[in-house]
């Protein structure tokens, strides 16, 4: 199928009949945002990807409960940026239960439709005195317009270093579709369903069953395709709302289309973000016998850390590519593998080539000066064998201010 889907301006409020906010209540010793509501129209249906580390904040719970309680609907969810309100026993359960039904009073919802995430410092509980005085601020200020979309990506920030936000549109039959999205991310990035917190909106109706299975889909070859250093974190949540007048079925994989395309875009930049990155990493493999083959053995190389050191110092060792394939228990033939690094094919039929390695360290070192610009992607492509199928990840350099930041994280 042809990508009809093109990238237009704003984030979660570019679908008609969204609205956000983001202000700041005191969560963040900086004084920064840190507070974030999204509300659907009527009708909304809501799907849900949780994170599963066994250890999980409350809140990732309540969301998972209640989208099942509803068969998956919902009109709102509530984002609070600076503790995680994860490992603080019953309280957690409490807090996140008081927050969204102080919100669907405002909002007059049903508590069940409402949803919660938390992302932070692990083991503090939440100061509710702030989040529920805070919330009169917030629903006054619910737009549906860029700058609150932006307020409202800038609130549920950590140590992201910029906010992440995109929609796209395209034609449907008679109708103009759109979809829109937020992220945040920078560590504690290596998902096993989604990563950190992502929230995506449509002005399309669908069956909340069909919008599960799709979300699910997008997830496995967007979120679950990134890594920046192999965790993953207690409070992984990803919910897609999505209203408006029904799509024929017909048209269910244009949209499928479009939602992985979004899912995708705001997975690399997630991991263009990594902390103390200095460039993306993009691996694509091919010749597997699956999608998913391809994926994980594209994500091992991507988490690797001897290759991810190897990029931050701009030193061509592709050895380190191919030992991470090897390892990744996607089959391989040693005698058929193909590497190129960037335009530079260093291997091929599993020998080494006559190559510059300076040129080769060059166009590494012109990616780190790109960085947060579109030529900040250093690009590895390995082939393994005949088989029909690819698959790609995303990651990013490994540097010593990634270990400055987490060193420091809570002192």
């Amino acid at each position: 199928m042809k990508d009809s889907w093109s990238p237009i301006a704003g984030g979660v409020t570019a679908p008609a009949g969204f609205r956000a906010s983001g202000v700041a209540v005191g969560l963040k010793p900086s004084g920064a945002r840190d507070l974030a509501a999204v509300v659907a129209p009527p009708g909304a249906s809501c799907a849900g990807v949780f994170t599963r580390n066994q250890v999980r904040a409350a809140c990732v719970d309540l969301c998972a409960e209640r989208l099942r309680s509803t068969g998956g609907l919902a009109r709102a969810v509530v984002v609070n940026a600076g503790q995680a309100n994860a490992c603080t026993g019953g309280l957690a359960r409490a807090q996140s239960e008081g927050i969204t039904a102080a919100l669907a009073q405002r909002l007059g919802l049903p508590p069940e439709q409402v949803q919660i995430c938390s992302t932070g410092v692990i083991g503090q509980p939440l100061p509710m005195d702030r989040l529920l005085a805070g919330q009169a601020a917030l629903t006054a200020e619910l737009a549906a317009t860029e700058q609150a979309a932006a307020a409202a990506a800038e609130a549920i920030l950590t140590t992201d270093l910029v906010s992440k936000q995109y929609a796209l549109e395209t034609r449907i039959g008679d109708r103009v579709v759109r979809l829109g999205g937020m992220a945040k991310g920078s560590g504690m990035i290596h998902p096993d369903m989604a990563t950190l917190l992502a929230f995506i909106t449509c002005d399309a109706g669908v069956d909340p069953q069909w919008w599960q299975r799709t979300l699910e889909a997008a997830v496995s070859c967007s979120f679950n395709a990134v890594t920046v250093d192999g965790d993953t974190s207690t409070n992984d949540t990803v919910l897609a709302f999505a209203a408006g007048a029904p799509l024929p079925t017909a048209y269910l994989p244009q949209l499928a289309q479009g939602l992985e395309r979004l899912c995708c875009g705001l997975a690399k930049a997630v991991a263009r973000d990594g902390e103390g990155a200095t460039c993306l990493l993009e691996v694509t493999v091919s010749g597997t016998a699956t999608a998913a083959e391809a994926r994980t053995m594209a994500r091992t190389i991507c988490s690797s850390s001897l290759v991810k050191t190897a990029i931050h110092g701009r030193d061509p060792n592709w050895g380190r590519i191919v030992a991470a394939a090897g390892r990744s228990g996607t089959p391989l033939d040693p005698d058929a593998l193909a590497l190129w690094i960037g335009p530079h094919q260093v291997l091929k039929d599993g020998r080494p080539l006559a190559v510059d390695r300076a040129a080769v360290g060059r166009y590494l070192q012109d990616r780190a000066a790109g960085a947060y610009l579109q030529d900040d992607c250093v690009a590895i492509r390995l082939a393994v064998g005949a088989g029909p199928a690819s698959g790609s990840a995303w990651g990013c350099d490994l540097s010593q201010e990634y270990i400055r930041i987490n060193a420091h994280y809570t002192t």
